[in-house]
Parts: structure tokens; sequence; C-alpha cells
């Protein structure tokens, strides 16, 4: 049975991966235009139709309303038509979504010779030196997703006598502690993003916190099989739709919608927007991290007498 399970995991696991992420496709770009009256807008309605009818023109009143757009992350960029014989400025936000950015970057240009309309290219919201291609972030909720729930299991087989509230309590000290470390990793030692410490420091500990006991709940629920449906919703389902490695925008409409709502989307989210859109931040991916620890204790209290560990 273990082997048949092991090997249906493997199989699984490669298969989510590789079916959203290997070639993902464009679904849904919200881009602004900024377009006077009259002005010829060929440009954006070939561009597409180079993308298979995804984007999503949102007329702005101006610059100002355009920018705020992108700061909200509304949009992945800003498309401007200028006067006659100047070219078209498309300014991209990278840090709203690289893989987004640079389709756009790609199949722009190509969009301007089959219009015959020039356009200029820029990036208003680079990412970091450090993390070219936007990936760090994806790495710590990784490591706090995959440490929580592992975590979790080892009390269990190690410390099988704590009793249900010492167990939630070292539950979230390690959570602090291991927060604590990937961030300090990644900001001090490695240097590969500068990060708002304490801001991410939370987060990632939230993350391990809520990755923990929703393991916990799991084994609660289902014993010695708990490990399976969190590796389900945590990795199987969790890290592909998470917006982590491709954007959500580029991922099938229910995946990228059921990302915002399990604990690595709602963290990479969360911690996203505190290192490169500081200021605008929602509070959604904290209320769906929060809603994931509140639950998964309750379930756990509740159950507490069917947890395989405890006493």
């Amino acid at each position: 049975m273990l082997a048949l399970i092991l090997t249906a995991t493997a199989g699984l696991f490669v298969g989510s991966y590789t079916t959203f992420l290997a070639a993902p496709a464009p679904h849904h770009i919200p881009l602004a235009v900024l377009a006077p009256a009259g002005a010829d807008r060929s440009l954006d309605e070939t561009l597409d139709a180079l993308l298979d009818g995804a984007l999503e023109q949102q007329a702005m009143p101006d610059r100002t309303a355009a920018r705020q757009a992108i700061l909200e992350q509304r949009v992945f960029g800003v498309l401007e038509y200028r006067a006659t014989g100047i070219p078209a400025r498309l300014e991209l936000s990278g840090a709203s979504g690289p893989s987004v950015a640079q389709l756009l970057s790609e199949r722009a240009p190509r969009a301007a010779v089959a219009s015959g309309t020039a356009v200029e290219i820029d990036d208003l919201s680079p990412l970091q030196e450090g993390d070219p291609r936007g990936l760090a972030i994806f790495y710590m909720t990784l490591a706090a997703v995959i440490i929580g729930f592992i975590g979790s299991m080892l009390y269990d087989v190690h410390a099988p006598r704590l009793a249900p509230g010492e167990r939630i309590g070292f539950l979230a000290v390690t959570a602090t502690s291991g927060g604590l470390a990937i961030t300090a990793v990644v900001s001090l030692l490695v240097g590969a993003l500068d990060l708002p410490f304490l801001s991410s420091w939370l987060i990632l500990s939230l993350t391990m916190f809520a990755a923990a006991v929703t393991c916990t709940m799991f084994s609660t629920l289902f014993g010695r099989w708990g490990m399976l449906p969190t590796w389900a919703v945590m990795v199987l389902l969790g890290n592909p739709s998470s917006g982590g490695t491709v954007s959500a925008a580029l991922l099938p409409t229910t995946l990228g919608d059921l990302g915002r709502w399990l604990p690595p989307g709602a963290s990479i989210s969360a911690h996203h927007t505190a290192v490169y859109f500081p200021g605008h931040q929602s509070a959604f991916p904290y209320l769906v991290l929060t809603g994931w620890v509140v639950a998964s204790c309750v379930v756990f209290w509740r159950l507490r007498h069917r947890h395989p560990g405890g006493r």
C-alpha cells in the first residue's frame, strides 16, 4: 500500500507542476490604456489577438490613475498612445508578474510590426537586482510551508507525550524561529532581497505555523494518513496555484482563483506586496492565513482525543 501511494504521489507531483507550469498560457491580463479621443487603437487590438483574446484593456483617465492601478496590482502595465508620429509607450510592471511582463515585452514588438505602430517598452516596477527572475519569495514560502508541516510530523513522532496546548505552543515557537531564520538568511546572509525585515518575519512565521497546524488538523482527522491531504493542499495544489513561479494570469482561471485561498498563495501575495508595493497591502492574504490557523486549531482542539500522538 505504501509503495502504491508513494508511486501515485510521485506521478501526481510531477503531473501537477508540468501541466500548469511547463507551458503557461495567457488567460486574463489586465492592462491600463491611455488613448486620446480618435486614437488608432490597432496596437492593443493586435496585441490582444496575439494573446488569444486574453488582454483586458482598462481605459484610464490619466497617468496618475494608471500608476495607481499598478501600485494596487490591478493591472500589469500601461499602454499610452501619444500624438501622431510619436511611438506609443508600453510601461510594464515586472514586479507585478515577471512571467506576464516577459510575455508582453515579447509580444508587443510583434504587435507593433503587424499593426504598423511603433512602440517603446519600459519597466516601471522592476524586480530587485538580486532576484532577476522573481523566484526568491516563492523559495522562501516553499521553505516555510514544507518545514512547517514536516515539523508537525516530527513532533508527532519524537514528542508524542505533548499535551494539546503544549503541541500548539511548540509549533508556534518553531514557526517564529523558523520565519526569523529564513528572513535572516535571505536578507542578511545571502543578500538576495532587500526585505522589510519585520513584515517578512511575520508573514513567514504565520505561513509556517499555518502549514504546521494544518498538518496537525489532518492528522487528527485521518490519523497516520493525515500526510496525504496535507501534501495535496500544500504542495500538489498550493504551490502550482500560488503565482510564485508563474503569475495567476497565465494559469487556468479556476486554479488561479483557488490559489488565493490556500496558504502558499496567500503567503506569496502578502510577501510580494510587502516587498515591492509597500503601503498598498491588502488584508485578504493575512485573513486567509489566519483562517487556516484558527480553523485547524479549533478542529484539533475539539477532536484532540483522536490525535495519534497526543494525550
